[in-house]
């Protein structure tokens, strides 16, 4: 049985989880007060450059006196510094409340303490550390972002019973049907989606394919479309270049910008991983899903560069064709999704 502390903690978390996909590349924020023992105020971080957690619970407190008496329950350190919203931890000393538990400390070098410091010394009782694993869990992307100075890398592809990615391709004209996942696998990748910053894939997978590369199955935002293109062998039809959605094209030759489309130098070809780690580092883009192909995959794995990965194993086979990457040595998480397998790796 958790502890009051534990359970305040995890209501925290819980409200946090409603700002995912909004808030980025803020982390996900719920604060909890507490006074003699029950809830008098609660919120979230709703949406990037809009108030934070520990702003809309104490606005939430209808009597304010009692703030005085009580307890603040935040899964992250409060903020210490002026950003799109003043500090937070100011907002925690003027309401002078006298006892706030903080879940993990924020490692972003514009806080990294700092909250808890200004806290202490204004006689705040601070407790930090409490359901500590399970709040760093949460905001993962965001802490990888900032301690690795790259985004939080999630691999996802899709293959047959008998392990290929991809139909022959050998001939010149290919009619066999290559969807491999079922429609509910399909929606459930347009939520991940909707859920990260940027989609990575290899010219080959948009040359095959055509895909959109967007969350139309489901409400949320379309991620930025990273698409690899050292040649420049994709034509102008391909849907990536519709305009729809921000799309940055990695290439040794690139043109002049246009619209939604940016063009990024790669000067060498074996430097491309990294200059695309380089560009979503320093534009914020903090998460990736990297959908193929086999190639750019394989790089991310060789190199031990991925943080998840998404399996999904349909129904199918293909008795010959293009195999599947490989993760070996991990113990995976395995789910049912209705036909479908989902198999899913974490890199620890």
């Amino acid at each position: 049985m958790k502890q009051p502390e534990e359970k305040y903690l995890q209501r925290c978390l819980d409200l946090a989880k409603n700002g995912k996909g909004r808030v980025a590349p803020n982390p996900m924020v719920g604060c909890v007060i507490v006074h003699n023992g029950k809830i008098i105020g609660e919120g979230y971080h709703r949406e990037y450059g809009k108030a934070h957690a520990e702003v809309n619970a104490i606005n939430s407190v209808k009597n304010k006196e009692l703030l005085r008496e009580s307890t603040l329950y935040v899964n992250l350190e409060p903020c210490a510094h002026y950003g799109k919203t003043p500090p937070c931890s100011n907002l925690i000393i003027e309401n002078n409340i006298p006892k706030v538990v903080v879940g993990c400390i924020d490692s972003f070098s514009a806080v990294a303490g700092k909250g808890i410091e200004k806290m202490q010394k204004a006689g705040i009782d601070v407790t930090v550390g409490v359901l500590e694993k399970e709040s760093l869990a949460l905001n993962r992307a965001f802490f990888t972002f900032h301690n690795k100075k790259r985004p939080y890398i999630l691999l996802k592809w899709a293959q047959t019973l008998d392990g290929f990615i991809d139909i022959d391709r050998t001939s010149q004209k290919t009619t066999s049907d290559n969807w491999i996942s079922n429609k509910f696998s399909k929606q459930l990748v347009h939520l991940y989606r909707s859920e990260i910053a940027g989609i990575l894939v290899g010219k080959n997978t948009v040359m095959n394919d055509n895909p959109a590369l967007t969350t139309r199955l489901i409400y949320g935002k379309s991620p930025i479309r990273l698409i690899i293109d050292f040649e420049q062998s994709i034509q102008e039809s391909a849907t990536v270049f519709n305009g729809e959605v921000p799309t940055v094209i990695f290439t040794s030759n690139p043109k002049e910008n246009s619209g939604n489309i940016t063009y990024i130098k790669v000067e060498n070809k074996n430097d491309t991983i990294e200059t695309v780690l380089n560009y979503c580092y320093q534009n914020d883009i903090q998460s990736l899903m990297v959908e193929g192909g086999f190639q750019t995959l394989s790089l991310f794995i060789e190199n031990n560069l991925w943080d998840e990965a998404l399996v999904f194993v349909g129904e199918k086979t293909f008795g010959k064709g293009l195999k599947a990457p490989e993760i070996n040595n991990r113990q995976p998480k395995i789910h049912s999704f209705f036909n479908d397998k989902l198999i899913h790796y974490i890199n620890e």
